[in-house]
C-alpha cells in the first residue's frame, strides 16, 4: 500500500460544494494501520474527537493552520517564489506577445493553502500590473487565513475557497506548489485534464522531485525546521510519494497539451534538486516561450525525450 499523508485523511470536502464532510477517527486509524504506519496511527489517535469518533474540526483546522504556517518557511527556504517568477515571467511574456490582448489576464494558485506564492507575487508586482492573482482551496480555514493575512499586508490579491477549476472567470495560467504527488493513477490524468478543458493557455506545477535522495533531505530539513509531529511525518510522506518525470510528463500529455519538464532529473544535481516544475502549453506557446526563455530554454524537456518506468 503505498505512503499515506495524514493531512489528506483528517479532512473532507466535497469538491464540488466545498462542504466540510464528517471524518471519523477511527476510519483513518484503520486506513494509516493498513497502511503498516504506527507513527501516524500515534499522531491522529490523539487528535480531538465528539462522541460519535467524529474528529473535531476546528481543531483539525488549527493543526493544518499551523502545519501550513510552518510549511511556509520551506518555501521561502527553497526560493520557490522566485523560481516560479523565472518561469512565469517569461510565459507571460509569450502570452502577451502571441495573444495580443491587453489583459488582465489570471494567475489561478491551485491549493494554494495560506497562500504564500500568492501574496509573494502581490508584494513584488513580479509578473505585471495586468496579471490578477488568485489563490484557491477546497479548506475553508486555509483560504480564511490566506484573506486575513494578505488584508494585514495591505495586497492586491484573492482568496476563494472552492474548485480551482469551477471558478465564475477562468485562469490564464494555472500554477501549484506541492499538490501533484497527491494525485494518483486517473486522478493525475483528470487535473490535467481539466486545466486543458479550460480556456487557460498554460499551467506551470512546481512538486517534488523524485531523487534517490529526497526521501532523507525531507527528514533532515523537517526534523530541523518544523515542530508539529503531522508536519513531520508529512514532509516525508510527501518525498515518498514524489511522481517520477516520465509519469508526470505522459499524465500532462494525454490531455492533449504540450506538455514540458523543467530541469529533469537526468539535468539535475540530486543533492541539490528539491522540487522542479512540469510546464504545459497550448502548442502555438511552446516557440515563444523558448524564445522568451532564451537560454535557459535547453532546460525545458518534452516526453519524447524520457524514458524509463512510471511510478
Amino acid at each position: 500500500m503505498p505512503q499515506l499523508e495524514i493531512s489528506d485523511l483528517i479532512t473532507e470536502v466535497d469538491p464540488h460544494s466545498g462542504r466540510r464532510l464528517p471524518v471519523r477517527r477511527a476510519e483513518v486509524i484503520e486506513q494509516l494501520r493498513e497502511s503498516g504506519d504506527e507513527r501516524a496511527v500515534r499522531i491522529v489517535a490523539r487528535l480531538p474527537a465528539d462522541q460519535d469518533d467524529v474528529l473535531d474540526p476546528h481543531a483539525v483546522d488549527r493543526l493544518l493552520i499551523s502545519v501550513h504556517t510552518e510549511l511556509q518557511r520551506l518555501s521561502e527556504e527553497l526560493r520557490i517564489g522566485e523560481r516560479l517568477v523565472d518561469l512565469l515571467g517569461p510565459l507571460f511574456t509569450a502570452i502577451r506577445s502571441t495573444t495580443g490582448e491587453p489583459g488582465p489576464y489570471r494567475l489561478v494558485d491551485v491549493g494554494c493553502g495560506l497562500g504564500y506564492l500568492v501574496r509573494r507575487l502581490a508584494t513584488t508586482n513580479a509578473l505585471g500590473a495586468d496579471v490578477e492573482l488568485v489563490g484557491v482551496d477546497l479548506n475553508a480555514a486555509l483560504v480564511g487565513e490566506a484573506e486575513r493575512l494578505a488584508r494585514a499586508e495591505g495586497l492586491n490579491c484573492t482568496f476563494v475557497h472552492g474548485n480551482a477549476f469551477d471558478l465564475p472567470e477562468a485562469a490564464t495560467v494555472y500554477v501549484s506548489t506541492g499538490v501533484l504527488h497527491h494525485f494518483r493513477g486517473s486522478a493525475l490524468t483528470e487535473f490535467f485534464q481539466a486545466q486543458a478543458a479550460s480556456p487557460a493557455y498554460a499551467f506551470c506545477h512546481f512538486d517534488i522531485a523524485p531523487t534517490p535522495y529526497a526521501p532523507l533531505g525531507a527528514w533532515i530539513f523537517h526534523r530541523a525546521r518544523m515542530r508539529n509531529r503531522l508536519g513531520r511525518h508529512d514532509g516525508v510522506a510527501s518525498a515518498l510519494r514524489a511522481h517520477t518525470d516520465e509519469t508526470l510528463l505522459r499524465a500532462a500529455a494525454q490531455s492533449g497539451i504540450r506538455a514540458l519538464l523543467y530541469e529533469p532529473r537526468t539535468m539535475a544535481n540530486p543533492f541539490c534538486t528539491t522540487l522542479r516544475p512540469v510546464i504545459g502549453v497550448r502548442p502555438h506557446l511552446e516557440a515563444p516561450l523558448r524564445r522568451a526563455l532564451k537560454r535557459d530554454a535547453r532546460r525545458l524537456v518534452g516526453p519524447e525525450h524520457l524514458t524509463g518506468a512510471t511510478r
